[in-house]
């Protein structure tokens, strides 16, 4: 369908925009201060328009076509320039009152989180935090369905979703062998092979029922080790490594400020694995949503390339 400017009532796309950022009909309907009816009909004139359904409904809200993603980069960063060309309001954080939703392992809020309240106590006192649980499965669902702002993950199925799911590295995560300190292998400087292999040990898998990372990568090479248990918690696995025979791959940074750490013995990894890297996700619809863009510039100011 051929679709002239000149006859496309620009008010739609305010409708477009709402239904993207807020992928709800009834959210986008509120954001407006229209009525749901209003936005519906809007919605319908937008698919006559443009010979596209634009969005399908997906479980608590609704999801954009491909059309509808193609669409959103052009007039979305048309609407923000238009916007701050006639209104010079910005996301004010001092007296902002917005909830920031981020999706994270136990492992990544313990680096994160009391940094960032932190920062928020400073330049956002009015502003909420929370965080909800990174168990690698489904997170771009919960990008693409608005259940969080942000994720800080080493990992997110893009493919779901391609195109729609942007990212921004964030620090490499150091790796170790941990055991405790009176350990029968704890009086040796590094391990060898055999011995680490045959060890028993412990593993974190986030979602509880996929092979942590690192047996992938020894399958690849096709070895194996004695993994005896595996949890969903990394605090749960230096725990087990302090009370017990077992030893554990896990991040050096993370051990270091947690209360085991006085009775942790690290040793380098015999078999290291590639490298992971922690980066933030988030939708693109949020791009130029200007609360988030400060929430996602302060994420990266205090832990990019974090040491």
């Amino acid at each position: 369908m051929s679709l002239s400017f000149r006859t496309l009532d620009l008010n739609l796309l305010k409708v477009f925009e709402a239904l993207m950022t807020e992928g709800s009909v009834t959210r986008a309907a509120s954001a407006l201060t229209m009525t749901q009816p209003a936005v519906s009909n809007a919605l319908a004139r937008l698919r006559d328009a443009l010979g596209d359904p634009l969005f399908v409904r997906s479980g608590t809200g609704i999801r954009p076509t491909q059309r509808a993603v193609a669409l959103w980069d052009p007039i979305g960063g048309a609407l923000e320039s238009i916007r701050g060309a006639l209104d010079e309001k910005v996301f004010d954080s001092r007296s902002a009152q917005t909830e920031f939703s981020l999706s994270m392992s136990d492992y990544v809020a313990s680096l994160v989180m009391p940094r960032l309240v932190n920062r928020f106590a400073e330049m956002a006192p009015t502003a909420r935090l929370r965080t909800a649980p990174n168990t690698i499965i489904g997170i771009a669902d919960q990008l693409e369905d608005n259940r969080v702002d942000c994720v800080l993950s080493v990992y997110v199925n893009e493919a779901q979703h391609p195109g729609l799911i942007r990212s921004r590295s964030l620090w490499t995560v150091d790796y170790a062998c941990f055991m405790r300190r009176d350990h029968p292998l704890a009086n040796r400087s590094r391990l060898n092979v055999r011995s680490f292999l045959n060890a028993k040990h412990v593993d974190v898998s986030l979602a509880g029922r996929t092979a942590p990372t690192y047996d992938q990568f020894l399958a690849s090479r096709g070895l194996s080790r004695n993994l005896v248990a595996i949890v969903n918690h990394y605090n749960a696995a230096y725990e087990i490594v302090r009370q017990s025979d077992l030893i554990a791959v896990l991040p050096r940074d993370l051990s270091a400020q947690s209360r085991q750490a006085p009775h942790l013995h690290a040793v380098p990894v015999p078999l290291p694995a590639p490298p992971r890297i922690v980066s933030l996700f988030w939708h693109q619809r949020n791009d130029t949503v200007p609360a988030q863009r400060w929430l996602r510039e302060t994420l990266v100011e205090l832990f990019a390339r974090m040491e």
